[in-house]
Order: structure tokens, then sequence, then C-alpha cells
């Protein structure tokens, strides 16, 4: 047994888990999406989701070029995959750490850590392109 509780599977329950598990491509897109539904149960993913939304709203609103929609959609994608790790390692750790551990805070912080320092990034690249953007639409008004 394996801390929380898990047992692990042999090498034939792995192989007969797997067979049951490797259906089709539409029931792997399923679980994937069910993986995405389940991050957002966390409020800091219901957070970036907003900002991503503002984003696009503004790209729209300033006419922004192809190249920073490129940017920005990158930015979105980045955060919101990072925070869908977050909470899958999240989960994974109280899983094997129900109870608390120096091992376990390190790990869920620099998860948190490397979402943060995405989000912060994203920031930066959405002054570089929404300031100026902005500041051309105020010169004419």
């Amino acid at each position: 047994m394996v801390p929380g509780g898990v047992y692990p599977l042999s090498t034939a329950e792995h192989k007969e888990h797997k067979q049951g598990k490797s259906q089709t491509l539409a029931r792997s897109f399923a679980c994937a999406l069910q993986g995405v539904r389940n991050a957002f149960d966390e409020r800091n993913m219901r957070i970036h989701l907003c900002f991503a939304i503002a984003a696009v709203v503004l790209g729209f609103a300033l006419r922004i070029d192809a190249a920073s929609w490129l940017a920005v959609i990158l930015c979105i994608c980045l955060v919101l995959s990072l925070e869908v790790l977050n909470t899958a390692l999240e989960a994974l750790v109280d899983l094997v750490s129900p109870e608390y551990h120096e091992l376990a805070k390190r790990a869920k912080d620099c998860s948190a850590g490397a979402v943060l320092i995405c989000a912060i990034g994203s920031l930066v690249v959405a002054a570089i392109i929404y300031i100026p953007a902005l500041c051309r639409l105020i010169s004419l008004l």
C-alpha cells in the first residue's frame, strides 16, 4: 500500500485496466473535457476565465492585429492549461498525502507558483498589446 491508502495495480491488472480504458477517441475527449470541467470547480480557474473573456472582448473592441491575437490566445491557453495542471497536482497530492506534510505543501506551492508566473507574464503581454491600442483610441477622441 502507498500513502493515502491507494493500492498500486499489478502489471497484469494495469494491462487489463488500460485495455478497458483504451476506448474510442470520442471517449478520450470526453475524459479530457471532464478534467477541464473539474478544474472549473476551482475559484482561480473561474477568475482566469473572466480575465480571458475580458482580454478577448478588449481585443475585439480595440481591433488588435493578428500577431497580437496570437499572443493573447497563447497566453490564455497557457494560463488555463497550467491552472488545470495545478488542479490535477493538488488533487493528486491530497490523495497521497491527506495529512499535512511539508513536501506536499511545497509541491502545491510550486504548482501554484507556475500559474502565477504565467499569469504575470500574460499581464505583461496584455499591457504591451492593449496600452498602445488604448492610447491610439483615446487620441482619436
